[in-house]
């Protein structure tokens, strides 16, 4: 059996060259791919206060928060907490750079209380989505 070692050639220039432009079209449309959300669901409330904003979705009787600072990048205390009326809270605290959360409860058609905190910033939202 004999090889045609320029058939070959061809083959592995035009992969590279497929391989190549494949990666440049990726390069050169930022911000088309999305990425992944942190909770699943529609948006049910923002909650800012001076120090960042809790995020608060609702997907089929779950609601989901997370809380992000005004400026990302250090580590700093942070917080978020979600409890369905006649449940204890689900809080995730910690110090962390970019967000707090996300926290999932079943609410299914009972109110929420949310809660988050950046610092010495923070918010309590009361019973809401009731």
């Amino acid at each position: 059996m004999t090889v045609d070692m320029g058939a070959l050639r061809r083959r592995v220039a035009l992969g590279m060259a497929v391989l190549t432009a494949s990666g440049l079209l990726a390069l050169a449309a930022p911000g088309t791919a999305q990425a992944a959300p942190v909770c699943p669901g529609r948006k049910a409330a923002t909650l800012p206060f001076s120090t960042g904003t809790v995020h608060v979705f609702r997907q089929s009787g779950y609601v989901c928060a997370y809380t992000v600072p005004n400026t990302p990048g250090a580590k700093r205390t942070m917080s978020v907490s979600v409890q369905a009326r006649g449940n204890r809270p689900v809080v995730d605290k910690g110090r962390y750079t970019r967000r707090a959360g996300p926290v999932t409860v079943h609410a299914g058609h009972r109110c929420v209380r949310v809660k988050g905190s950046v610092g010495s910033g923070s918010v309590s939202s009361g019973w809401i989505l009731c």
